[in-house]
């Protein structure tokens, strides 16, 4: 979950409807009163997104994010899904046909000792991918757009108002049949690391009140779990090998397509064990060591000195008769993880979760890594001053910069 900035600066008559509206969603009575007030609401961010008023919904954000965290959530959820969704009406054979559109992101996992491309995909792979999504996942009778670029975190949109954008851009494109999308900007250059996410993004329309997906059609409502299951398995056998002529020397593993908020989550969450297993690989083959040689030393990061709040768990990887940290990952923590652990958003996680702390060590032991130390202590998230990478504990306890060996082979060593 977000942090909220320090200041509390007073709210502009903007923010101030968008807090209101959100504290009537809650309390309504009903079913229909509070759909009445979610209208509201949509009106109000549908405004705000259109002329980039951004700064309207944050300030908003951050007053009931330190006030009210159930207000706060409704108004996120608002936020997010008039970002990825939009309508549009057009005339045809002398009626209005509404049109609804939904932002759809496509994760790739991606994990590798070389590095991670993204960027432009050629005008051959993008046809391909676009007739294996729609032949695959969409419902009959809807159309698709899919935006000509591999998207690194760094091209993702930065903010909701970015989002509001791309998505009428790219349902647009879907409407028009055909339209031609530009390749999003590079992202800045930033260091490579041995997991990371790449992401197709899709803009899918149908009529209003039509299923987007296949397994939203209502002869597949009672088996729509296995429907969906089925439409994965599909796309990853289709689109996989497309995608893998994207990211030479990669392994890779395609999630399900699902709306652009909750598929980046996802997607967070589950490069965290990849990144684990690319770690250890990366180790055992640069130092020829075997898992068993290596130690972890597992400590919680947050803001702020006086906060018992975990933001995120960094792992340092250690030689099992060395103190020196040699390389390390961040795994951070989403939702309330930092609490009692969350279910993942998504179909596939209705169990719940082990402690995050727990579920690091069973990925380490997995991987032939037994030697584990827990440090007790909280730390306030650290970075190297000179290149910004971040500090691990190490068996001691001192915080400290993850350094290689000297005579160490020239390759990639970043951090994720």
């Amino acid at each position: 979950m977000r942090r909220s900035s320090k200041d509390s600066p007073k709210l502009s008559a903007e923010s101030q409807r968008l807090v209101s509206i959100s504290q009537a969603i809650v309390q309504a009575a009903s079913r229909v009163e509070e759909r009445t007030w979610e209208r509201n609401l949509d009106s109000q961010l549908q405004k705000l997104l259109k002329t980039n008023h951004q700064d309207s919904i944050d300030a908003a954000l951050n007053v009931l994010f330190k006030g009210d965290l159930a207000v706060y959530d409704v108004l996120m959820d608002g936020v997010e899904a008039v970002s990825e969704s939009s309508t549009m009406t057009e005339q045809a054979d002398g009626a209005e046909v509404t049109w609804q559109a939904l932002l759809v992101a496509a994760p790739v996992l991606a994990w590798t000792r070389f590095s991670i491309a993204s960027g432009t995909i050629p005008n051959d792979i993008v046809t391909t991918l676009s007739a294996h999504f729609s032949a695959h996942l969409l419902a009959e009778g809807a159309r698709m757009a899919m935006a000509p670029t591999l998207y690194s975190l760094d091209q993702l949109p930065r903010t909701h108002a970015e989002t509001y954008g791309l998505t009428h851009k790219l349902a647009q494109a879907a409407h028009k049949k055909g339209a031609s999308l530009k390749p999003a900007a590079p992202g800045p250059d930033a260091s490579q690391f041995l997991a990371d996410t790449r992401y197709l993004l899709v803009a899918v329309i149908a009529p209003v009140g039509a299923p987007l997906f296949r397994w939203q059609e209502p002869q597949h409502h009672v088996n729509f779990e296995a429907v969906r299951d089925a439409a994965l398995e599909q796309w990853r056998a289709q689109a996989g090998p497309n995608v893998a002529r994207l990211l030479p020397g990669c392994g890779t593993e395609l999630l399900l397509p699902e709306a652009y908020y909750v598929a980046c989550r996802e997607a967070d969450k589950l490069i965290r064990p990849v990144s684990v297993r690319a770690a250890v690989h990366y180790l055992t083959y640069t130092l020829g060591v075997e898992p068993g040689d290596l130690r972890a030393v597992i400590a919680g990061f947050g803001d702020e000195v006086n906060d018992s709040q975990v933001d995120e768990y960094r792992v340092g990887f250690t030689l099992r008769q060395s103190p020196d940290v040699v390389y390390g990952i961040v795994w951070p923590l989403y939702g309330q993880e930092d609490e009692e652990g969350t279910p993942m958003e998504g179909p596939a996680h209705s169990d719940r979760p082990l402690a995050p702390i727990d579920e690091i060590v069973k990925h380490l032991n997995e991987m032939g890594i037994a030697h584990v130390k827990r440090i007790a202590e909280r730390y306030v998230a650290e970075y190297c001053d000179d290149c910004g990478a971040p500090l691990f504990a190490d068996p001691t306890g001192e915080l400290v910069h993850a350094e290689m060996p000297e005579d160490t082979p020239a390759g990639n060593e970043h951090f994720h």
